[in-house]
């Protein structure tokens, strides 16, 4: 995996749209992705992005400027 937490980051729009989709509140939202990468069940690299599938959702991160760029919950 070459998904750097250190270097994980989201514009301002980044951070309303994952708060928009995944439904959060008050968080800090790179905290929350973060966390969430840690802990996912698989990591995968298609293109020029990373996608870190959790139990609830599937976050997307540029794999060269480590931007993340949306999250989005599963379909269940």
């Amino acid at each position: 995996m070459s998904i750097n937490l250190e270097k994980l980051h989201t514009t301002p729009l980044g951070v309303e749209r994952i708060k928009r989709n995944l439904n959060l509140q008050d968080c800090d939202v790179v905290v929350y992705c973060k966390q969430q990468i840690m802990q996912a069940n698989e990591i995968v690299r298609k293109g020029k992005n990373w996608y870190a599938v959790t139990i609830d959702a599937i976050i997307t991160v540029n794999a060269h400027s480590h931007t993340i760029i949306t999250a989005h919950k599963k379909e269940k």
